[in-house]
């Protein structure tokens, strides 16, 4: 008899807590709180395989997403750890840092490690309900990717343009509004946006359709908590032009821009 799906819930819970908070300890080794930014992608993968194990199945659907989901923590992780190497701590986990002192070492722990874990968690309901169901594949799944590959690749092309625009010293300073963020502010975002969708319209494929609360989280979060809302903040004080490309360019989904 299968686990209930409350029990290998649990254990994805476990599994995220815990590589936190080894992370957290390697973040205090190299006085680096950014350093969980990288993991953000690769957290979903590890999740994932802790759920097929703890479900013991191992069901089509679920391996289906466990493929789809490495392709894209495997990319967004590379990215991500590539350019803290190149850029060190992230501008926003050094001021949290000046401000709490001696107190940010076992702060960091409860407000980003232990508290990213808790999101990933709560995004990877979408997975969890894959890796539960029996169901065969069939026209859903087919669609639910499509929808994902269609997500990764906004969200790599979006990356990888931003990317080279910054390896050019002469683009210190300016804003970028060329390839697929002439089309949107936030074209990587809008992407990982799609690919979640993609990834739930799979777990509903397999009946899972209450894991639609995942694919509500991500949404939240990218709109209106860690993307694009706090980069636009941070990006309209210190680039004054930015004003201009907010005027004549859709904010999240891809759209032709204003003249």
């Amino acid at each position: 008899m299968p686990p209930s799906t409350l029990s290998v819930a649990l254990v994805g819970l476990g599994v995220a807590l815990a590589s936190m908070t080894l992370l957290w300890v390697v973040s205090l080794l190299r006085e680096d709180t950014s350093i969980v930014d990288p993991f953000w992608g690769p957290g979903f993968a590890i999740v994932t395989v802790a759920y097929l194990f703890a479900d013991g199945r191992f069901v089509d659907r679920g391996l289906l997403t466990l493929v789809l989901v490495t392709a894209w923590a495997g990319r967004l992780g590379y990215h991500l750890l590539k350019r803290n190497l190149q850029e060190g701590e992230d501008a926003r986990y050094a001021k949290w840092r000046a401000e709490a002192g001696a107190s940010w070492p076992l702060r960091s722990l409860f407000t980003v490690f232990w508290l990213q874990a808790l999101l990933l968690w709560g995004v990877s309901m979408p997975l969890l309900g894959s890796v539960r169901s029996t169901d065969p594949l069939g026209p859903l799944d087919v669609l639910g990717t499509i929808v994902f590959l269609v997500g990764l690749t906004i969200e790599s092309l979006a990356d990888l343009h931003l990317a080279r625009f910054k390896a050019d010293p002469a683009n210190k300073g300016q804003v970028f509004d060329s390839g697929l963020w002439r089309y949107s502010r936030h074209p990587n975002y809008f992407g990982e946006f799609v690919l979640w969708w993609g990834l739930y319209l799979v777990a509903a494929a397999g009946g899972a359709y209450w894991t639609i609360v995942g694919a509500l989280l991500i949404s939240f979060l990218l709109l209106r908590v860690s993307g694009v809302t706090l980069l636009e903040r941070s990006l309209t004080e210190t680039k004054p032009q930015y004003a201009e490309y907010v005027r004549r360019t859709s904010a999240f989904v891809l759209w032709p821009p204003k003249d």
